[in-house]
């Protein structure tokens, strides 16, 4: 069997029962904040170092962080370099072109469009380190609630927990006996650029959450659109 046989199925993710799920958890976790906003607080106290610092900066954190940052950008160069050396003649699981272009317009839609143009500068949620409760001049805004007094490149949502996120689609994509590892990699990674940008005072625990299921959000739009039943690796 192929693989073009083996991926035809679209992962559970990307599938109307995912995109249910996705939708679910959106709400479940905008209602539980919203009864219980202190929540976000106490999260975002748990790396509260006092005189308004926060415990993720220093140079472990200020590296860990860069190398985050730019895990993304390696993945999408990756398939990018696969897709070539498969039209160049090795046999290699690369990606199809159209899923080529969904690894890119998920990220583009998700973490780019949504996250750091729709939102980031335009819901003025102040940051964790700009808030009265841990020494900024900021009063806290909970979330789901726009208009707070951050001007721009506020805390709702991570953009750099959208686009740890955004590295789903790649392991989506991954060939059948290794996608169950690819994918608890990319789940790790995003929950580990997550609890970062906490420890950085960046975001509360909701803006890193809602950044994840957002992305699902938008990769499973994609990946319907530009996909569907199509299978992401060229079995040719």
């Amino acid at each position: 069997m192929g693989i073009e046989d083996e991926t035809a199925k679209p992962p559970f993710m990307v599938s109307r029962g995912g995109v249910a799920l996705a939708l679910a958890l959106i709400l479940a976790v905008l209602a539980f904040f919203a009864a219980a906003p202190g929540l976000d607080l106490a999260a975002a106290a748990a790396f509260y170092d006092g005189g308004g610092r926060f415990a993720g900066p220093g140079p472990v954190g200020n590296a860990l962080r860069r190398v985050f940052y730019i895990v993304p950008f390696f993945l999408l160069g990756g398939a990018g370099t696969l897709a070539l050396l498969r039209r160049l003649g090795l046999r290699v699981p690369a990606p199809t072109a159209r899923a080529l272009a969904t690894l890119v317009l998920s990220l583009a839609l998700g973490p780019g469009l949504l996250v750091n143009v729709a939102l980031k500068d335009h819901w003025h949620r102040p940051r964790p380190v700009q808030v009265t409760e841990f020494g900024g001049p900021q009063p806290f805004r909970p979330v789901g609630w726009p208009g707070g007094t951050c001007g721009r490149n506020c805390s709702f949502v991570s953009g750099e927990g959208a686009s740890s996120f955004w590295s789903v689609a790649p392991a989506l994509m991954a060939p059948p006996a290794w996608r169950a590892a690819a994918l608890a990699a990319a789940l790790a990674y995003a929950a580990a650029t997550g609890l970062l940008r906490m420890a950085f005072g960046g975001h509360f625990l909701s803006d890193t959450l809602l950044a994840a299921l957002f992305t699902w959000l938008v990769i499973a739009a994609v990946w319907r659109a530009l996909l569907d039943r199509r299978a992401p690796l060229d079995g040719r």
